[in-house]
């Protein structure tokens, strides 16, 4: 259970801080603790791995974005008015940061353990090799989408995040969210087709 924003205080100890919700954290900051962000940072900072993984494909490069992220956020966060979740903003942010990244740095070069997370164990090698094959290839297609396509499959496939949650992180309404997962969708079906028989230009 957290403790409300009114008993966080300047000079309340670590443990408070710990056991404190977002929106007391961000007040703690504000007020001069900059510990709280160090919180901030413990508690968001697996999701905002993953998201930038989604984008970069790379596990260095991922960390490094991550990184960005956080100082950009460091840097905003007496921006951030409360009106939203601090994790949707956090979202935004890494969205921003990510495809700022990603469009400046084509091609991507794909990591050898890119799909370390798969139960080997369950796999026989060649299975194994088909469903590396196959994964690099998808994130490798979904690179090339559109920026907003891209976001939005990412966030919607990978962080199975709902169309509202979605529209919210990148400032668009619920429609567009859905046209461009549609969209997405679509034209990354052409791109895996393409690739599967050789006609993809790089």
């Amino acid at each position: 259970m957290t403790r409300p924003e009114s008993q966080v205080g300047p000079w309340a100890p670590m443990s408070d801080l710990e056991s404190a919700d977002d929106r007391a954290l961000v007040a703690a900051f504000l007020a001069g603790r900059r510990e709280a962000f160090d919180v901030i940072v413990e508690r968001h900072r697996r999701h905002v791995y993953q998201l930038c993984f989604r984008f970069a494909g790379s596990h260095e490069d991922a960390a490094d974005l991550a990184q960005d992220v956080f100082v950009r956020a460091f840097k905003g966060l007496r921006n951030f008015k409360n009106e939203s979740a601090l994790g949707t903003w956090l979202y935004r942010v890494t969205v921003n940061a990510c495809l700022n990244r990603v469009s400046a740095k084509r091609p991507v070069t794909e990591p050898l353990d890119a799909t370390q997370h798969v139960d080997r164990r369950a796999l026989d090698p060649m299975r194994k090799l088909e469903q590396d094959e196959r994964a690099v290839t998808v994130r490798r297609a979904i690179r090339r989408l559109p920026p907003k396509q891209q976001a939005t499959l990412v966030l919607r496939v990978y962080q199975e995040l709902s169309h509202d949650e979605i529209a919210k992180i990148l400032g668009s309404s619920v429609g567009a969210v859905k046209a461009n997962f549609f969209h997405a969708l679509g034209n990354l079906k052409r791109l895996l087709q393409g690739q599967t028989g050789g006609s993809r230009r790089d």
